[in-house]
Formats: C-alpha cells, sequence, structure tokens
C-alpha cells in the first residue's frame, strides 16, 4: 500500500482534493465511503494505481493519468485553475498571436518544450491539436526540425480507404480537416502548398507509418483514442534521431469497435516513469470554444461516471 499512496500519503491526499468519496486505509485495505456514482470509477482508479506499484511507482503524473481513465477531473473538484499570466507565447504573426490562455495550457507547452514525447489528453475544445500544431509550425519555421508530420487513424474508413475515391490527398482530407484548418491559420496558402509540396509538411493516415524512422522531424498523431495499443507502439517507435512528437485524444470519444482496446489508454499506464516522455490532462476548465461547450463537455462528463457506477 505504501507504493500507491506515496511518500507521506503524498498520492492519498491529492486525491482526497478531487473525488467527494471519504478515502481511509485500513492495513492493506482501502475503505470508501461517499456516493455511489464515484465507486465503480474509484474501483478502477485502485486497479490501477496498484498496477503502477508493482512497476515500482506511483506519482503525480501517474494518479492524473490514472484519474482521467476513471472517469475524474485530475485537476481537481474545489475550485477554477488560477488564469495564467501573460500566457506562454506559441506563435505569432502580424495580426495573429497563439498562446496558452489556461494553466493547464501552460504546463502543455512547457512540456512540449521539454520533453521529447508528450500525451495531451482531453475534452473537445481544450486546444490539444490547435497548440500542437501551432508548436510544430513554430519548430519548422525556426529551424529546429526539417519537416512535420501530422498523423491521425482514419478510423471511420478502416480497411475501405482504398475504394474512396481520388488519390491520397483526396481520400484522407475530410479525416485532417481540424489540421487544415489549423495550419491555414498559422501559415498563407502559398507557403502552406509550398512545404506541402516539398514534403517539409505531410499529413498521412496512421496506417501510412509503418516501416518508416522519421528523423528531425515534429510529429503528431491526433486522435490517438481510436488506435489500439499495436497501432500506437508502431507509430511511437517510428520515431527517429532529432524527432519530438506529440499524441493528443480524447478518451470520452473512442470510436473503436472495442472501446476497452484504446492504445491511448493502455499506454498512459504503461509508459509512466520513462525518462523523456510527459502526460498532460486538460479538462473542461480548458475549453477555450463557446461557453456552451464548456457546460456541454461538464455534462457528458456527469453522465458517464454515472453510467459506469450502474
Amino acid at each position: 500500500m505504501p507504493q500507491i499512496v506515496g511518500p507521506q500519503d503524498a498520492i492519498l491526499r491529492k486525491l482526497r482534493t478531487v473525488v467527494r468519496s471519504k478515502i481511509v486505509l485500513r492495513g492493506s485495505s482501502v475503505l470508501i465511503d461517499g456516493p455511489e456514482e464515484e465507486q465503480s470509477g474509484l474501483t478502477h482508479l485502485f486497479r490501477d494505481l496498484s498496477g503502477m506499484a508493482k512497476r515500482g511507482y506511483v506519482d503525480d503524473s501517474g494518479l492524473d493519468a490514472a484519474l482521467t481513465l476513471a472517469g475524474f477531473s485530475a485537476s481537481g473538484r474545489a475550485s477554477e485553475p488560477d488564469a495564467p499570466g501573460e500566457g506562454l507565447l506559441v506563435f505569432e504573426r502580424p495580426g495573429f498571436v497563439v498562446k496558452s490562455r489556461t494553466v493547464n495550457q501552460e504546463e502543455y507547452i512547457r512540456a512540449a518544450r521539454e520533453a521529447d514525447l508528450v500525451f495531451a489528453v482531453g475534452p473537445a475544445g481544450t486546444g490539444k491539436t490547435f497548440l500542437a500544431v501551432a508548436l510544430a509550425v513554430r519548430a519548422l519555421l525556426d529551424d529546429q526540425v526539417d519537416r512535420i508530420i501530422l498523423v491521425r487513424p482514419a478510423v471511420e474508413a478502416g480497411e475501405h480507404l482504398g475504394y474512396l475515391p481520388g488519390d491520397l490527398k483526396d481520400k484522407v482530407e475530410p479525416y485532417f480537416r481540424p489540421i487544415y484548418d489549423a495550419l491555414m491559420d498559422m501559415l498563407t496558402p502559398e507557403k502552406l502548398r509550398r512545404f506541402m509540396d516539398q514534403g517539409r509538411i505531410e499529413i498521412a493516415p496512421l496506417a501510412y507509418m509503418r516501416g518508416r524512422t522519421l528523423n528531425n522531424a515534429f510529429v503528431l498523431l491526433d486522435e490517438a483514442q481510436n488506435t489500439t495499443g499495436e497501432q500506437l507502439k508502431m507509430f511511437l517507435t517510428r520515431l527517429g534521431v532529432k524527432s519530438r512528437a506529440i499524441v493528443t485524444g480524447d478518451l470520452t470519444q473512442i470510436d473503436l469497435v472495442d472501446k476497452s482496446a484504446s492504445g491511448l489508454a493502455e499506454a498512459m499506464v504503461i509508459l509512466r516513469g520513462i525518462r523523456g516522455i510527459r502526460f498532460v490532462t486538460l479538462d473542461h476548465r480548458d475549453v477555450v470554444r463557446h461557453q456552451l461547450v464548456k457546460e456541454i463537455v461538464q455534462a457528458y462528463e456527469r453522465e458517464r461516471r454515472e453510467s459506469t457506477s450502474q
């Protein structure tokens, strides 16, 4: 049990600020007294924490991942996070600025600047993809990398991608519309077209990554919740010399037939403790779209917690 709760019960103390249930240790047992809708989530939570402890570690980032997988907000329940100061600047051109707007977004940007591989998990509208694209474009323009590779699993197309009309670009373009939109916010159409013609910006479905080695590149895997464990492992092992990667996803929007097979959920547990990998969790308080989006995300989070407790 000490491996789970951390030194001086640090993990347990943080957990008590996130959930409403009362959690008490009795020897090697955990006693939980609280709302019925939290019981199932807490059972899953302690199962994942136990798995991490068997590998010899449970830290704050591990707890955040386990909380997210169990359906809780890793950022706490008591109050809104402090607003960031001026925000961390990511990208700027005349009349257009990209910078952090929440504390969690600041953590995301710092993680992407400090680590070679970052996992960013959170609901729609929290800036996961947009910030990743901005970081990648800035790195390309500053000659920190030679190219950007933007990847998404085309889950809806499955094995039938080849039957869709047009060339590869035509086939996958509907799946990459959010990424195209972000790129066009930061680059003129002419520069974007030139970079793509030169191969300095590449957009491709996940299946086309097999067998490649990606050197000196900024690689983004978007919608990673829709990868299987083998697919995500394949992607992660493509990284070559001087490459950086960001993996984004929303664990509440898994489109796989077997939702329990998400490679993103698996990776958030088994890749803990590896130096050079950072995990960042965003939640409804980081939503930067219409105010209604924040309310919608919260409503779905409540429904998911209640359904898992039944």
